[in-house]
């Protein structure tokens, strides 16, 4: 089974057929993706301190968390005080390096 968080056992099975019938050609990439959107569960916010603890859990500065998460230093900096929030790409990389670590990111 794929690491995605579903929504419920329901929609695994429903994205796990769909994905069979992907790979065998009877269902074009459009409606995979609509299948992702539908079954997976989004991504759930992180707060500021999150944030903070997430990179010093990794010892990385500011200025390489950046870099790791190809955003600016001034993003990070913004995130960790509250003034921004994460949101897009840059809020799934951040639930990537929570769940599986910075070597996924390398």
């Amino acid at each position: 089974m794929n690491s995605e968080r579903y929504k419920s056992p329901l929609s695994n099975a429903v994205h796990e057929t769909a994905r069979d019938l992907h790979k065998l050609g009877f269902i074009d990439k459009r409606t995979m993706r609509e299948y992702d959107f539908l079954c997976i569960e989004p991504v759930s916010p992180y707060s500021a301190e999150q944030i903070r603890s997430l990179r010093k859990r990794y010892r990385l500065s500011q200025a390489v968390m950046a870099a790791v998460l190809n955003t600016s230093l001034s993003t990070i900096q913004k995130w960790e005080v509250g003034d921004k929030h994460p949101a897009g790409p840059s809020l799934k990389l951040l639930n990537i390096l929570d769940r599986k670590g910075l070597e996924t990111l390398r």
